[in-house]
C-alpha cells in the first residue's frame, strides 16, 4: 500500500489525479490521506469525486471513502478492461482535469477506451480551457506517438456547465521519450477566442482577440497570425481564448476565462500578456504544461530532455508523487532563461 500525503506542497487535486492514475497503470493500491486539507474547502469535490469512480470503473477497482468532502482515500485497483465509459455531473466541474485522471490509464488498457461526458464544463476556472488541451496538450502527446480524438458537440462554461462530449483514446504499448530542448523557429500564433451565442450581438470575441492581437504585434511584429472567432449554443454565458504559438518542434499556449463584469478587452490583454511571458522564457513546453506532461515521460521506456519555463509548485508536486510509484530520476538545470528537466525512467 502506497502512502500518499495529500496536502504536500501544492496540495491540491493534481496529487489525487497523479497517483490514482499510476495506481491503475502499476496496479498498485494506494491510500490518499489530508486531501485538499490546505483549501478553503477541503476534501473531494465533486469532479474529484466523478473521475476517481471512472477511473475504478475502467480498472475495476475498488474505492473507500469516496463521497463529498473526504480527506481520504483506498483504492484497489484490479485489470484495466473497460472500453467505454459515460461520466455524468451535474456541476460545471472542469472535464480537462478530469482527463488528466483518465488519459494515463485509458491509454494502458490494450483497447481503445471511448469517454463519453454528459455535463461539466469544457472552459472553467483553474483549470487548462478545452482548445489549450486540444492545439498544445493533445499536440505534445503525438509527438510521444500518443493518438487521441475529440468530437464536441456541446460547450460548457462555467457556472452552468452542460458540456457534452466524446473522447477516444488509442491503446499505447509503449511510451517514447521526448527530446525537447529548442523549439526552433516560431511558424504561427493561433488565436482562438470563443463565445457563448448570447454573447455575438457584443461581439465578446472578436472583442478578445483584437485586444490580444494588438499586444502581441507590439512585441513579435515579423510573427504570422492566425485568428480564429466562434460562438457557442451553451447552457449558460461565457467565453474563452487561447494564444498557442506553434515552433518547429514544439506547442505552447495560454488561454483566459471571461468573467461577469470584466471587459473583453482586459480579458484578451491577460492571455497575451501571459503568453509574451512564456515566450521570452524561450523554452520548448510553459509552466502549465511541463507539469502535466510528466507522468507520461515517467512512464516512458526511454529517457526525455525536455526545456521548461518554470518550475512551479504543481510541477514539484507531480514529481513526488510519481516518485512515490516509480524509480524515476530527474535532474533539473537552470538556465539563462528557463530551465532544462532530463527524465529518466
Amino acid at each position: 500500500m502506497i502512502e500518499i500525503d495529500g496536502s504536500y506542497l501544492e496540495g491540491g487535486g493534481q496529487i489525487l489525479r497523479t497517483a490514482t492514475s499510476l495506481s491503475a497503470i502499476l496496479k498498485k493500491p494506494c491510500h490518499i490521506f489530508n486531501i485538499r486539507k490546505k483549501r478553503k474547502n477541503p476534501g473531494l469535490a465533486l469532479g474529484h469525486l466523478v473521475a476517481l469512480r471512472a477511473v475504478a470503473e475502467i480498472c475495476g477497482g475498488k474505492l473507500e471513502g469516496d463521497f463529498l468532502g473526504s480527506q481520504e482515500i483506498y483504492f484497489y485497483p484490479k485489470e484495466i478492461r473497460k472500453s467505454e465509459i459515460s461520466i455524468w455531473t451535474e456541476t460545471a466541474s472542469s472535464i480537462t482535469l478530469m482527463l488528466q485522471n483518465l488519459i494515463p490509464v485509458a491509454l494502458f488498457s490494450g483497447r481503445k477506451v471511448t469517454l463519453s461526458f454528459i455535463g461539466g464544463a469544457t472552459d472553467t476556472h483553474f483549470s487548462p480551457s478545452f482548445d489549450y488541451f486540444r492545439y498544445v496538450f493533445l499536440k505534445i502527446l503525438e509527438k510521444l506517438k500518443i493518438k487521441i480524438e475529440t468530437e464536441i458537440e456541446r460547450r460548457g462554461f462555467y457556472p452552468k456547465g452542460g458540456a457534452r462530449l466524446k473522447v477516444k483514446i488509442f491503446p499505447q504499448k509503449e511510451i517514447e521519450g521526448l527530446d525537447l530542448k529548442e523549439r526552433g523557429a516560431l511558424k504561427k500564433i493561433l488565436i482562438i477566442s470563443g463565445a457563448s451565442a448570447n454573447l455575438k450581438e457584443r461581439k465578446v470575441a472578436e472583442r478578445q482577440l483584437i485586444s490580444a492581437k494588438k499586444i502581441i504585434l507590439r512585441k513579435i511584429k515579423s510573427s504570422k497570425i492566425e485568428e480564429k472567432v466562434e460562438y457557442y449554443d451553451t447552457l449558460g454565458a461565457g467565453s474563452q481564448i487561447n494564444v498557442i504559438g506553434e515552433f518547429e518542434k514544439s506547442f505552447f499556449g495560454a488561454d483566459n476565462l471571461g468573467k461577469l463584469k470584466k471587459r473583453a478587452e482586459v480579458v484578451g490583454e491577460e492571455v497575451a500578456l501571459k503568453f509574451l511571458e512564456e515566450y521570452q522564457s524561450e523554452a520548448c513546453l510553459d509552466s502549465h504544461l511541463s507539469d502535466q506532461i510528466l507522468i507520461y515521460l515517467a512512464l516512458s521506456k526511454k529517457p526525455s530532455k525536455i526545456t521548461v519555463s518554470k518550475i512551479t509548485s504543481h510541477f514539484k508536486t507531480n514529481l513526488w508523487v510519481i516518485q512515490k510509484f516509480l524509480p524515476t530520476r530527474f535532474k533539473i538545470r537552470r538556465n539563462q532563461k528557463n530551465f532544462l528537466v532530463e527524465i529518466f525512467p
